[in-house]
């Protein structure tokens, strides 16, 4: 493939190694602001020849940029996270568009197995109200949304399995959560890459799932594999579409 890259920061640097790594071609680093890009911003020129863009930027450049995919006839995959309230109008941007378009909050392997794990245990607590259940996580001093976009999706993922929790609170609780309510806490600091804990907890024992990205790396190879997965695809998909066709069909 052929890969433009749109947000050069961190996350769009380990694409790039990753691309090269499996023989795909870098046609392109797109970011406004970042040392070592080729263009400010995506062109037609620049999008000529090019299979699908991978975006890792910022969550007020995801609409216009799926404004340019959809002029240019490009497929994307998008790792921005913190944009999902305008979901519904990304759609109708993308209406009509002969594009593939992949959207997640993570594209970590590792956290999408964890996410199983997670839905799973959350399940299987249910019937035994002596369990809580709560989470939280913990990233790096430059993350800019708060919760996490995976925090987002496990919370989303035990609400829909634990029947007794309905409610979702990210927010600092200054009074005690409702019997109704999952609490789910963010912590930002020093240079972690990303750690998500979910408790099931009880006066008798706690049971601890945890989730720890050693680097961006697990991120990019997802997103990489994701665009590999995209080509002759046409709609906007998530990125668990991805990864159960990943693991319904056993693929390496």
């Amino acid at each position: 493939m052929r890969v433009s890259i749109i947000g050069y920061g961190g996350m769009g640097q380990e694409v790039e190694r990753v691309l090269r790594a499996r023989g795909h071609e870098v046609a392109g680093r797109i970011d406004p602001q970042q040392p070592g890009a080729d263009a400010p911003a995506l062109t037609q020129e620049l999008a000529r020849g090019v299979d699908a863009a991978i975006e890792f930027s910022h969550a007020d450049a995801v609409l216009e940029n799926a404004r340019t995919y959809a002029r240019l006839g490009l497929s994307a995959v998008v790792g921005t996270t913190g944009w999902y309230g305008k979901l519904e109008e990304l759609k109708t941007v993308l209406k009509g568009a002969k594009i593939g378009f992949l959207y997640g909050s993570n594209f970590s392997i590792g956290a999408h197995l964890f996410f199983a794990l997670v839905a799973a245990a959350a399940e299987l607590c249910s019937p035994f109200p002596e369990y809580d259940i709560l989470g939280w996580e913990v990233h790096h001093k430059r993350k800019k949304d708060s919760p996490s976009g995976t925090a987002l999706s496990l919370a989303k993922i035990i609400t829909s399995q634990h029947p007794r929790k309905k409610k979702v609170v990210t927010e600092r609780l200054d009074r005690s959560p409702a019997p109704d309510e999952l609490h789910f806490a963010s912590v930002r600091g020093g240079e972690v890459p990303g750690i998500h804990t979910v408790l099931l907890d009880s006066i008798f024992d706690t049971i601890e799932l945890t989730h720890s990205a050693r680097s961006r790396g697990g991120l990019a190879v997802g997103a990489v594999r994701a665009a590999e997965w995209l080509q002759g695809k046409k709609g906007v998909f998530e990125v668990s579409d991805f990864i159960q066709d990943i693991l319904g069909r056993k693929q390496a």
